[in-house]
Formats: structure tokens, C-alpha cells, sequence
């Protein structure tokens, strides 16, 4: 590999098409960073930069292998050319994509989530429903009540009140202090959610 990487890039284009494959390895080592890194500059996102530098060099392997190599001497401004041509296409590719709005003009895809939460976000909120249940727990029963059939059954005062058989500005009442008996308890046990 060391006896390759003093060869001139035509040298390796021609070893490598004579079938020699260390010499295309040479010429993707030679070369890589400034492709890569104007893919890069282009884009702006890692994983496409590396999925279009990954083509680039699929394209140019094709087109030496296929004997239509003719940039002689000037290997790394036609490798440019090639990139460049694909970051091109992408774009085009994504403008003509079709863009679903919603009511509010938005993208669809910035209001549906498909990811999937990691296993450190799935124990945050676990850690942080719990803290929150401890402390529903420790509220007088009438308050807590008021709050879960608000929050959790998504109750109306109304229908707060009627299954609760008190009024309406009892439910609200107890609503009130329990949310105020919450905030201490955060504010005492030093609590963030």
C-alpha cells in the first residue's frame, strides 16, 4: 500500500483498471477528505454526505471499470464534478417531492413523530410519571380526585362536580389548591418535570 500511495492518480486509474484493487483504495484514501467534506459543505447533513460520497465513488469505480475514464491527469476536479452532479440531483429529487400541508401550513412530516423514543427518554418519563403519582398521592383525597378526573378521565368541571356531588366552584376550588398543594411539593422536594 505504501509503494501505491507515491503513484500518480492516473497511475492507480490504470492499475486499477489492469484489475490491481489496492490501487483504487490508494485513490479513495488520496482523496476522500475533500470530496467528503465538500459533499458536506453542500448537503449540510452527515448521513446524506456519506450516502452521496458512497454513490460518487460507485459512479466513478463504474465508468473506470468501463474503460470511459478520459480526464487524464485531473482525477480529483472529475470526482468533484461527479459528487457535485449527485448533490444536483438530489436536490431536484427533493423539490419535487410533494409536500403535504396541514391546516396550519405545515409539513405533515413536522407533526407526525415515527421515531421512537429511546430507552433513556422511556425512563425519564416513566421516572417522571411516577413522581408525579407519589405526589398525587399525598394530596388530601377531594383534591386529588378533582385533578385526576381533570387530567387523566379529561372531565369537565361540570361532570366534575355531578360525579363528585359537590358544585361546580367546589370542583374548581379543590382544583385550585390542589394544583398550589402540587407546586410546594415540587418547590419542597426540589422537583422538575
Amino acid at each position: 500500500m505504501k509503494a501505491l500511495s507515491k503513484k500518480t492518480d492516473h497511475e492507480l486509474i490504470r492499475l486499477f483498471t489492469d484489475g490491481e484493487v489496492d490501487a483504487l483504495e490508494a485513490l479513495i484514501v488520496r482523496h476522500k477528505e475533500k470530496l467528503y467534506t465538500s459533499i458536506l459543505f453542500l448537503v449540510k447533513d452527515k448521513y446524506l454526505a456519506e450516502d452521496i460520497f458512497q454513490d460518487s465513488f460507485i459512479r466513478i469505480i463504474d465508468t473506470m471499470r468501463g474503460g470511459r475514464y478520459t480526464e487524464e491527469g485531473k482525477f480529483l476536479p472529475w470526482a468533484m464534478r461527479i459528487a457535485h452532479n449527485l448533490c444536483v440531483d438530489h436536490f431536484r429529487k427533493v423539490k419535487r417531492t410533494p409536500v403535504i400541508r396541514t391546516g396550519e401550513d405545515k409539513d405533515i412530516f413536522e407533526i407526525l413523530n415515527f421515531s421512537e423514543d429511546s430507552a433513556e427518554t422511556l425512563m425519564i418519563k416513566k421516572q417522571s410519571h411516577d413522581r408525579v403519582r407519589n405526589m398525587l398521592d399525598s394530596l388530601p383525597e377531594d383534591q386529588r380526585e378533582v385533578i385526576i378526573l381533570r387530567h387523566y378521565a379529561d372531565m369537565s368541571f361540570k361532570e366534575i362536580a355531578a360525579a363528585t356531588n359537590c358544585s361546580i366552584n367546589t370542583a374548581l376550588g379543590r382544583m385550585r389548591y390542589g394544583l398550589i398543594n402540587l407546586r410546594k411539593l415540587m418547590t419542597k422536594k426540589q422537583i422538575a418535570l
